[in-house]
């Protein structure tokens, strides 16, 4: 039988969160501006990858031209091995800032896509 020991409480369970304090109004338009242009980003990179001679095609066409290109899949593969390696950390629940780098990369091609679109008119 359970006794009442067992279920006791504490009674400050969340006094240890007492001293967070809420983002600021700055600080949460300067995510939602990240975010957006994280968005942007993705959206430019999907219509010129998928666009009629964009680059998923040329670069395919181009990857499977030649047995001499064919040689390139393992020297991609490893690229990409070795970069998914430098991104993710060793050790379970540390974050690594080399992390980031993607989302910054990708946030500064949404900034060139807008960039483009207010100058050009268009994508």
């Amino acid at each position: 039988m359970a006794t009442p020991n067992n279920f006791k409480k504490e009674p400050n369970k969340y006094a240890k969160n007492k001293d967070i304090q809420a983002d600021t109004l700055l600080k949460t338009l300067s995510s939602v501006g990240g975010i957006a242009l994280l968005l942007v980003g993705l959206l430019g990179i999907a219509l010129e990858f998928f666009k009629d001679g964009g680059w998923l095609k040329n670069s395919l066409s181009w990857l499977f031209d030649t047995t001499a290109h064919m040689m390139f899949i393992p020297v991609i593969i490893f690229a990409l091995w070795l970069f998914n390696r430098w991104m993710t950390s060793s050790a379970k629940g540390e974050k690594k800032k080399s992390g980031d780098v993607p989302m910054y990369i990708m946030m500064a091609i949404g900034a060139f896509y807008v960039f483009r679109f207010i100058t050009t008119g268009g994508l």
